[in-house]
């Protein structure tokens, strides 16, 4: 009986799971990292695939140019106002298919208000593809959870 196939096999097997580990901590720290530094267009560059499809929480479609563009030069009084918002991703979900990872968390966004912080939930499902080497978000689904009533 010729064993080399079982061996070739019990090989992938052992030694494909740490990659597959540390792409779901790759993945993770590039999202922390991200939401971190949200107002840094170097971190918006990074972090979307040219070809981006983006559905925002409010039915709005566009892509990686349009985001960028959000960076050109405003004034101050635009950059105080945003400068306040903060981001977390909490109950982060990563699954991997090969070189296709679909990330879901929720987005706990935190701003102050006059009561103290005002904070809003948002569930977001994006979809990453490695390419040479680097993860880079291809498609992004953003939905609003509404205020409990």
């Amino acid at each position: 009986m010729n064993t080399r196939p079982y061996l070739f096999m019990a090989f992938i097997l052992l030694f494909s799971q740490p990659v597959f580990a540390d792409d779901k901590e790759q993945l993770t720290q590039l999202l922390h990292h991200f939401l971190q530094g949200v107002d840094s267009a170097a971190q918006h560059d990074r972090f979307w695939a040219e070809d981006l499809i983006y559905t925002s929480s409010s039915g709005s479609r566009f892509g990686k140019a349009e985001i960028m563009a959000g960076f050109a030069p405003a004034d101050a009084t635009e950059q105080d106002s945003t400068a306040a918002q903060t981001y977390a991703a909490e109950d982060i979900d990563v699954r991997l298919f090969d070189t296709t990872a679909v990330v879901a968390f929720k987005l706990v966004g935190s701003s102050a208000g006059q009561d103290g912080a005002e904070l809003t939930y948002y569930l977001n499902t994006g979809t990453f593809v490695k390419r040479a080497g680097q993860w880079r978000a291809v498609a992004w689904q953003a939905t609003k959870i509404p205020e409990p009533k």
